[in-house]
């Protein structure tokens, strides 16, 4: 459904060119703007009140004015150079028009948040300075001025020939930026500077996919696959190494990863198989308790101890086993009876372990008062508890157990995507299509769900093992369903049966309410609001499986081409 607009392309035909210089001139305003003081009070965001001297966050709008700006001039640009070949080739496919009008959209969004957020931290608009409201001003002249240019054709950016050093060069640079702009963002202690940090990243995201640059750099991304999965190893790797022997940020980095990994796992069940868990939190905790019960803690109730890479294993084991268990009798239902059962095998869970205190059940877990104490890891000699010097920088105890998580969600991402594209990949892809369809045509539907169910909770009993030495004790409180309800929500956001996605979707959902702890009272609620937002505009989440994406936009002909592309001929002829 297109939204109505006054501007009609008649008009934008005749006054198309005093738009664009209209335009113009509220860009240049804008990025002129942040050297004006936009804040009275030093305590606005991260004191935006010197006169000649922007903020980080002033800069952040800067680069949206820079960039509003490139995008106006580009056309004329790439009609510049024309007639040269290589990379400036390029510029001709670009949407510029498509990307000036979402770049003025996101200059009135970034200052219109920043208005919002210093009112709120200050207590009122008397504390804006006249820079902020020229800014606005300036930001709704571009977006005035850009109503009139016409969109202009669709980019052919992801038909450009390939360019091989480019694409790399540009895998590098991008991933490289990331990892200062997380440390970056995990660097800032005021809620509202990293909000308007993630507005900004958002801002950047929508004016590269309206331009076409997003499409090129997924078509990069595959083209390149191992490139881009290296560099992002070494991004992830180089991480701690910016952190300056912080304990705060690497323990909200672990944090996230080890719900990245239990979320990878359920995305077997639910990305892949099509079957809505609700009570996957309970398989983490089983791990977590495993772990604790067989570790060195003096509040440990087996006397077993084996060695952690044994103690993995086992805990993986016990949680499959309890998948199988939750699995057979009730796989035989579907769609909300399944999710009803999985949610009501979640609480159980919980429960047994409260009851488990050797009153009402066998003294196993201490009831409610869990396993605390739980030491750290001594893996082959190397203490995670200690910190460590390496090329003078100091890795602290978090650090360590980050490098363990990094490993370990490496394995898993590789045991996912192997699964994925095997024949049991396929069959789970096919059952979540249509179920009777892919039993009428062989398929083992019963057993391969049975798998997806054990496999995924086998992945999150290996998270929960070392989730429970980080955490250095085990509860039941812990896993309740609201981290379920996370953990599913990470999936959806990021995208269903892909792995960047779920890890992208994983960070998010993890990070976001820990940074915005200073408004303990609204912050599930603005939550909940963005996520209505995300599932309008783009349900089938941030990096989408194109099979999935289909599904949400069938009347797409050329997406539908694009899958065709890449199913075998019979099945091609057999949708036709």
């Amino acid at each position: 459904m297109k939204i109505p607009t006054l501007v009609t392309p008649e008009l934008q035909k005749q006054y198309g060119r005093l738009g664009r210089l209209v335009a113009l001139a509220g860009a240049l305003l804008f990025a002129l703007s942040p050297y004006l003081p936009w804040a009275y009070p030093r305590t606005a965001l991260d004191n935006m009140t010197y006169l000649g001297a922007p903020s980080t966050v002033q800069f952040l709008g800067l680069s949206l004015g820079v960039l509003e700006l490139f995008a106006l001039v580009g056309s004329h640009m790439a009609a510049g150079v024309a007639r040269v070949r290589g990379t400036t080739h390029l510029l001709h496919r670009v949407a510029w028009n498509r990307a000036a009008r979402a770049g003025a959209l996101g200059m009135i969004a970034f200052i219109g948040l920043i208005i919002v957020v210093v009112a709120l931290e200050t207590g009122g608009l008397a504390n804006l300075e006249y820079g902020a409201w020229i800014a606005l001003v300036a930001a709704g002249i571009a977006t005035a001025g850009s109503r009139f240019l016409a969109p202009g054709r669709e980019s052919t950016l992801d038909r450009a020939p390939a360019n091989p050093v480019l694409e790399i060069l540009t895998i590098a640079g991008l991933l490289g930026g990331s990892l200062f702009l997380l440390a970056f963002a995990l660097d800032q202690d005021d809620g509202g500077t990293f909000v308007v940090l993630l507005a900004h990243i958002a801002i950047m995201v929508t004016i590269a996919l309206r331009s076409g640059v997003g499409a090129w750099l997924s078509l990069a991304g595959q083209r390149h696959r191992n490139v881009l999965v290296f560099s992002a190893f070494a991004v992830a790797f180089l991480f701690p190494f910016t952190q300056n022997g912080s304990d705060a940020n690497m323990s909200i980095a672990t944090q996230v990863l080890i719900f990245a990994t239990t979320a990878v796992g359920l995305n077997i069940v639910v990305g892949l198989a099509g079957l809505l868990d609700l009570g996957y939190i309970a398989f983490l905790g089983a791990g977590a308790f495993t772990a604790a019960t067989l570790s060195e803690s003096t509040f440990a109730t087996i006397g077993w101890k084996p060695p952690f890479i044994v103690v993995m294993i086992i805990a993986g084991l016990i949680s499959a086993t309890l998948g199988l268990l939750i699995g057979t009798p009730t796989l035989r239902v579907s769609g909300d009876y399944l999710a009803i059962v999985t949610l009501a095998f979640g609480e159980i869970f919980r429960i047994t372990m409260n009851n488990l205190d050797g009153s009402d059940g066998p003294d196993l877990v201490h009831g409610s008062s869990g396993i605390p104490a739980i030491p750290n890891l001594n893996l082959f000699g190397f203490d995670f508890g200690e910190p460590h010097v390496i090329a003078g920088i100091t890795l602290g105890r978090f650090a360590n157990y980050f490098f363990l998580m990094l490993l370990i969600i490496a394995v898993i991402i590789v045991v996912f995507t192997r699964l994925n594209h095997s024949r049991i990949g396929r069959g789970w892809v096919a059952i979540r299509e249509d179920e009777r369809a892919a039993e009428a045509m062989g398929v083992n539907v019963f057993g391969l769900k049975l798998l997806a169910f054990a496999g995924g909770a086998f992945l999150a009993g290996f998270a929960g093992a070392v989730k429970a030495h980080v955490d250095v004790s085990v509860t039941p409180e812990q896993y309740i369903f609201l981290e379920s309800a996370f953990l599913l929500a990470a999936i959806v956001l990021g995208g269903m049966g892909t792995v960047l996605g779920v890890i992208i979707g994983a960070t998010l959902l993890k990070l976001v309410p820990e940074k915005l702890r200073f408004m303990s009272e609204y912050r599930m609620l603005i939550f909940g609001l963005l996520m209505v937002v995300m599932m309008r505009f783009r349900p089938e989440g941030m990096v989408a499986n194109t099979r999935r994406q289909l599904e949400f936009h069938s009347d797409d002909q050329e997406l539908a081409a694009e899958v065709d592309e890449d199913l075998p001929y019979e099945f091609v002829e057999e949708r036709a």
